[in-house]
């Protein structure tokens, strides 16, 4: 089955994001890994941090001043991030050979049709001994509603983590989550968390008007770290 890559709509349609991150704030048993990558990388002192695709900076809120640089190619989302924020695309990082001592690439690989090359680029800008930190969904997240959900493989997902990582990478350390870590309590929050995963809002009401609630979903993805010789 050919990968699929998810395209990314933050400037057409940032309302989305935000229902997403807004139903996760809501209604999810734990945090989510923004606050356990920045602890990482503040213990071993691996900072500045590039985030790519930052989105609207919540990785620099678990982070000291000064230690955080934010990049992503929407325009909406850097307006409401904080500085300092660079324009740029993942492919293509504006910054000289080993200029960070990490890099995050939480939630975006699977927005490129050519992963690798985003995961090269970050290997090129780190410092020797310097962490890339991704994070990534299964192809199989959110099982009980699957039928509005695609199951094809992504690009970039917790299934391909261990082995992409490993052609670049040394020292590579990938934690699976696969756990009922999100409860809905009512069918608005069901369409709610549907629409957040891309899903169209009509098709979105109509699973959501049969789903029997409250409904315990299940969260499946994984949380990689490797390292640059």
């Amino acid at each position: 089955m050919t990968p699929r890559v998810v395209p990314p709509d933050y400037d057409r349609d940032p309302g989305r994001f935000r229902l997403a991150r807004s139903v996760l704030r809501r209604h999810a048993r734990a945090g989510d890994v923004h606050e356990l990558v920045a602890q990482r990388l503040i213990a071993e002192g691996l900072t500045p941090v590039l985030d790519v695709g930052c989105g609207e900076g919540e990785l620099a809120r678990h982070l000291p001043d000064g230690a955080w640089v934010g990049l992503d190619s929407s325009t909406r989302m850097l307006a409401r991030a904080p500085e300092p924020t660079v324009q740029g695309v993942a492919t293509e990082l504006p910054f000289a050979d080993s200029s960070f001592g990490s890099v995050a690439l939480l939630y975006v690989l699977y927005h490129l049709p050519e992963p690798v090359r985003a995961l090269a680029e970050a290997r090129r800008v780190l410092r020797s001994g310097g962490l890339v930190a991704v994070a990534a969904p299964s192809r199989h997240d959110s099982p009980e509603l699957r039928p509005p959900l695609s199951q094809a493989p992504l690009t970039f997902d917790a299934e391909l983590a261990p082995r992409l990582l490993g052609d670049l990478f040394t020292d590579v350390e990938v934690e699976r989550w696969d756990a009922p870590l999100l409860d809905l309590p009512t069918r608005d929050a069901v369409r709610d968390y549907l629409i957040g995963k891309g899903v169209e809002p009509v098709r979105a009401q109509a699973a959501a008007a049969s789903a029997e609630v409250p409904l315990s979903v299940t969260k499946r993805g994984a949380l990689g770290f490797a390292r640059k010789p």
